[in-house]
């Protein structure tokens, strides 16, 4: 093959990696809020039970 073939096959894996990572880190970020906001709820209604 080619190196200019070899190079853009590179290329396009990089390409696939970073938005696998990407998608890996919308996946964390929007579960860690879930759990935040979940506990700040409770926070509040606990206060507010008091």
């Amino acid at each position: 093959m080619p190196k200019v073939v070899i190079a853009m096959m590179c290329l396009g894996l990089l390409a696939l990696s970073s938005c696998a990572n990407t998608a890996r880190g919308f996946v964390q970020d929007s579960t860690q809020t879930g759990h935040a906001v979940d506990s700040a709820t409770h926070r509040v209604l606990r206060a507010g039970a008091r």
